[in-house]
């Protein structure tokens, strides 16, 4: 007897328990600025590692191309066009990544303003990064649409 299988998909408004790496990336940006419900851990971390992978590629990218036009003295204007583009491109992940870590807050039943723990340097770092570490419970369910 094989073990159940996640659910394929599920309602925008609960938690994709087991989500693969395109389910959390298409949730993601589907639940734009949603800050109500809750996200699973899966649908938390790979949108992490995701933005990861794009800052990596990213600062690969600078590294490499960022000198062109200059003669290697310096950002040449592909340089700058990159950070240009970077910026777009956290500016349009920041809400959205706001309210995926206010809903995996929700999911470990604690209340999203927690999140501003993290303005603490360090200390507060660790402890959000605990809390996006816990389990999910059943009370965060509280934290639903009705």
């Amino acid at each position: 007897m094989t073990a159940p299988q996640p659910p394929a998909s599920a309602p925008l408004g609960q938690p994709l328990y087991g989500a693969t790496f395109g389910d959390a990336i298409r949730r993601f940006f589907k639940k734009y600025a949603d800050f109500t419900g809750r996200a699973s851990r899966s649908e938390f971390w790979w949108w992490f590692l995701f933005a990861i992978i794009i800052g990596a590629v990213y600062g690969i990218l600078l590294q490499t191309l960022g000198t062109i036009g200059n003669g290697g003295r310096g950002l040449g204007p592909f340089g700058w066009l990159l950070i240009v583009v970077y910026i777009v491109w956290d500016l349009v992940i920041l809400v959205p990544s706001l309210a995926l870590s206010w809903r995996r807050l929700h999911d470990a039943n604690l209340a999203g303003p927690l999140w501003f723990l993290g303005f603490i340097p360090l200390v507060g770092w660790i402890i959000v990064l605990v809390f996006y570490l816990m389990p999910s419970k059943p009370e965060g369910a509280r934290f639903d649409r009705r």
